[in-house]
């Protein structure tokens, strides 16, 4: 952002400049609600494995995470077996989740993180976090893997994982993702939607308003745009090493823009 040298304009000029926008962002609103309704439309897959999952009140299948409800919300919480903490991207989503909880329970939908680290790890950090979601524990079962988000040794060792549904690079064995299921009125569980890499910005409600400010996300252009995130209780004591634009140069753990 260049203050010093941003136009300036009369109300008249401005007003014309920004009904111009306008029509720009009711066009690509329109264009969403399109990409919306063909999500919802999309095909359904049937979910077969019996997967379970450590949670508070003991082990858990997946039909049992709906909690009574006929959608859920799955999000892939980068956190592995021995990790210290989780990942600093994958806090900022999940920092938009209480706030949104009661919204989604009541358009039938149940908001989950689901993570590989044991769940007393889970629980120490979301203590630390001050977190009320559900989060549990995949440990020991496919489900990361089945969904794209855990990769083992070997694959990691052949240079490229399936990751975003392409054969890519990926530096960390956990990927950030969402995960969309629905039970169907024949009782079964069926898995209707993924998405990864940029996708999982939906849950960044922060950025859509960064977005309407001057300035921007003010994002380097380098590989990891999210290099500047920390966790929320990071931010004041950390000592950020700025660049002339004012975001921090330490790299985050998580995922580019890609």
């Amino acid at each position: 952002m260049d203050i010093a040298h941003h136009p300036v304009v009369s109300t008249d000029q401005w007003l014309q400049a920004r009904c111009r926008l306008l029509e720009r962002e009711k066009e690509i609103m329109r264009l969403q609600d399109r990409l919306a309704a063909e999500r919802r439309a999309l095909p359904w897959r049937a979910v077969d494995k019996d997967y379970r999952f450590d949670t508070p009140a003991g082990l858990r299948g997946l039909p049992e995470l709906f909690a009574g409800r006929r959608q859920l919300l799955v999000q892939h919480f980068m956190f592995g077996p021995g990790w210290e903490e989780g990942c600093p991207s994958c806090s900022y989503m999940a920092d938009h989740s209480d706030g949104m909880n009661p919204h989604l329970a009541q358009r039938d939908i149940t908001l989950v993180a689901v993570s590989r680290a044991p769940l007393a790890e889970i629980a120490r950090f979301r203590r630390r976090m001050g977190w009320r979601f559900d989060w549990v524990s995949s440990h020991g079962s496919d489900f990361n893997a089945d969904f794209g988000v855990s990769f083992d040794a070997r694959e990691q060792a052949a240079g490229e994982v399936d990751y975003n549904y392409a054969r890519r690079p990926f530096p960390h064995a956990e990927a950030p993702g969402i995960s969309v299921f629905v039970q169907g009125e024949d009782g079964r569980i069926y898995h209707s939607y993924s998405t990864y890499g940029r996708g999982v910005e939906v849950m960044m409600g922060a950025y859509r308003l960064m977005d309407l400010t001057p300035g921007g996300r003010g994002e380097r252009d380098v590989p990891h745009k999210m290099e500047w995130v920390r966790h929320h209780d990071r931010y004041e004591r950390h000592e950020r090493p700025t660049t002339p634009a004012g975001v921090a140069t330490e790299s985050s753990c998580c995922h580019g823009r890609g």
